[in-house]
């Protein structure tokens, strides 16, 4: 803690500094202010947008409202980090020796001649705080007030036929304050929104989505026989989605023998279904999973829900409540099929707004809510607002000191090339202090075997009018694990021993590469979920369906790892070194694209209701070509579809103290 004198010194600096601002830095200054001596950037708070496919249309009225978060850094940032990493790391002394939240506030939270300074300094350059927690203090003021407390002017600009405003350039504090501030956000008034799996992976409730026959209990039960072959080999009808005994067999779960027990997970979504509590309980009872027990099942929601349905300015195609739904049965679902005896906490966001989330987030680890978190969403890292990057950093290096581990969908539309025009990585799932998850396409025998796993990545070929051929084999790209190399997220240490520098490289450094680890993704080797759909008809009713996408992968790895929370005797925290340090070992797959040989492909055949819910329209058949995810590859060894690959059946009890596999590096 500083000493007091210091203290007061840095309270009366930030008055004058607030006086300082409030009465310079007429129209036109702000450039000349970031100059100053006096002043800090921000990094990260000059949104990249502004300069491609945006049209500037000038500095907005200096009486134009503003509302901003200004985020606190706490004390010793650091340490913080260093601190976090020593419990996570399995070859450090304090390897899992973690503390509580109120010993974290203690050691790393914002004093109160902090959160006074800055308070100070707000205020004197005219905003008014209209809401603070030990997190952030939410101002609003007006764009005059912005430049002189920010030191950037703000803009009006259009884009996709929306007029945003954003700085017209980094954010800048006081030096007085720099080390109080951890970022600014809110000036920046372009969408930030989480997005969860797409259409064709994962349907929500909205329109009804039902499987259409014929369809395999396990892989390969049902050969396509009066179909074209395709590479050669006729080719199985896809699966109807796996259960939960199937996953729990195929990833080693069941011949563990563990439960989860002791072991707590949180799902965070945004919103809250209605009728999730009956939906889960009766597809518990219809697949063999363990009832939930009385108090198994928690559910902490935000106070209000906003921006559900309603496509506004800063959300224009809506956050799509219905949607999220369906994600957070998916999740929960396959969470508990996963570890029956682990305790759930279902956390709501108010939307799927970064803001929101981040509150949803910065609970968890309030409250020390969960051992393990798993997130089935987030937005191409280009469209990510990268002011929010260390306030993630924050939340996930507070959580590794807790005791707390992370775990992102690494996204679903591969390199999305195809959905953005650049290649890149998604957001969080790029930040360094979590477990980034990919997807896999997952071959289960009779009983309960596991056949293989390819990268997931699928591409479409329909059968063409004669019914005699496919159209254009392999098809064209319809989805796939996320992955890659983010553009502006350096390497972190546990990445260094193992992935190559082909991957790792980037403009002349090394940079962080996703994923870490990988499950089943594909929809057509999925999972079967069980959820209320409101149909065509009008009726609502509850019905199950198969499911796929890293929205699948990320709830399937945080239940392997409440299993493995159960073998180690207590929680793993981050676990990404832990991971890394099983790679070329035992416990995991190393997963390719081509698990028969470089001259077999695998593909699967699938039929669907051409109005989604029943025959009146006719149906539609597909080959669905397995292991062709964008320009992302699957190989041997650490790559940038599967991560280190896939849990194997010696995984979860390598986590057992001294009964662990020895690193092969």
């Amino acid at each position: 803690m500083r000493p007091t004198r210091r203290l007061l010194t840095l309270t009366a600096a930030l008055l004058c500094a607030g006086l300082t601002a409030a009465t310079a830095l007429p129209g036109g200054a702000a450039a000349a202010d970031r100059a100053r001596p006096d002043r800090v950037p921000l990094p990260g708070t000059a949104p990249v947008w502004t300069t491609a496919a945006a049209v500037d249309q000038g500095v907005v009225p200096g009486a134009s409202r503003v509302v901003a978060r200004v985020h606190l850094a706490g004390r010793a940032r650091q340490a913080l980090a260093a601190e976090a990493m020593a419990v996570a790391d399995p070859r450090s002394s304090r390897y899992r020796h973690f503390l509580t939240p109120g010993q974290i506030s203690e050691r790393f939270g914002p004093t109160r001649a902090q959160v006074a300074a800055v308070t100070a300094w707000l205020t004197g350059a005219g905003f008014r705080v209209t809401g603070s927690n030990t997190h952030y203090l939410l101002v609003q003021g007006d764009a005059s007030a912005a430049t002189r407390a920010f030191g950037a002017h703000l803009h009006a600009y259009r884009k996709n036929g929306h007029v945003y405003t954003a700085p017209d350039g980094l954010t800048t504090v006081p030096a007085a304050v720099a080390g109080d501030v951890l970022s600014v956000t809110g000036l920046d008034s372009s969408p930030h929104q989480a997005h969860h799996g797409p259409r064709d992976v994962l349907p929500g409730p909205a329109t009804a989505f039902v499987n259409a026959p014929p369809m395999s209990d396990y892989y390969g039960q049902q050969p396509a026989t009066t179909l074209p072959k395709a590479y050669g080999q006729v080719m199985p009808y896809v699966t109807k989605g796996y259960t939960g005994a199937q996953l729990r067999s195929a990833y080693g779960a069941a011949a563990s023998g563990l439960t989860g027990a002791g072991a707590r997970i949180a799902v965070v979504d945004a919103y809250d279904s209605p009728t999730l509590a009956d939906d889960l309980t009766r597809y518990a009872s219809a697949h063999g999973d363990a009832p939930y027990a009385a108090g198994q099942l928690t559910r902490v929601d935000a106070a209000a829900w906003t921006n559900t349905e309603t496509p506004s300015t800063t959300a224009p195609d809506g956050c799509g409540a219905s949607g999220w739904y369906g994600e957070q049965t998916l999740d929960l679902e396959a969470a508990h099929a996963m570890a029956p005896a682990a305790k759930l906490t279902y956390v709501g966001a108010a939307s799927c707004g970064d803001t929101d989330l981040i509150d949803a987030l910065n609970k968890i680890n309030d409250g020390h809510l969960a051992d393990i978190v798993s997130d089935s969403w987030g937005e191409p890292e280009l469209a990510s607002d990268p002011a929010m990057d260390p306030v993630y950093d924050k939340i996930f290096t507070t959580g590794a000191l807790e005791g707390i581990g992370y775990y992102f969908s690494s996204g679903d539309g591969g390199d999305e090339k195809a959905a953005t025009g650049s290649k890149q990585t998604d957001m969080p799932a790029s930040n360094p202090w979590v477990t980034a998850v990919g997807g896999t396409s997952l071959g289960i025998g009779a009983d309960g075997q596991y056949l293989f796993e390819t990268g997931w990545g699928t591409d479409k070929a329909p059968l063409a009018s004669s019914g005699t051929a496919w159209t254009s084999l392999p098809g064209t790209f319809l989805a796939g694990a996320g992955g890659g190399t983010s553009s502006r997220v350096a390497q972190p240490t546990y990445q260094a021993p193992v992935v190559p520098n082909t991957l790792a490289d980037y403009s002349g450094a090394k940079h962080r590469v996703l994923p870490d680890i990988a499950a089943v993704a594909d929809s057509s080797t999925g999972f079967l979920v069980g959820q209320t759909q409101s149909f065509p008809n009008g009726t609502t009713a509850y019905s199950e369906y198969r499911v796929g996408g890293t929205s699948l992968a990320a709830p399937v790895i945080a239940g392997i790892q409440a299993l493995a929370q159960q073998a180690a005797g207590g929680p793993l925290g981050f676990a990404n070194p832990a991971i890394y340090d099983r790679y070329g070992t035992p416990a995991l797959h190393d997963v390719t694209d081509s698990p028969y040989g470089t001259n077999v492909r695998l593909a699967v055949v699938r039929v669907d209701y051409a109005d989604n819910v029943d025959a009146t329209k006719g149906t539609v058949t597909s080959l669905r070509t397995m292991g062709l995810d964008s320009s992302l590859q699957a190989t041997q060894g650490y790559d940038d579809v599967t991560g280190v690959g896939s849990p194997a059946a010696g995984y979860i009890i390598s986590f057992k103290p001294n009964g662990g596999v020895k690193s092969a590096r």
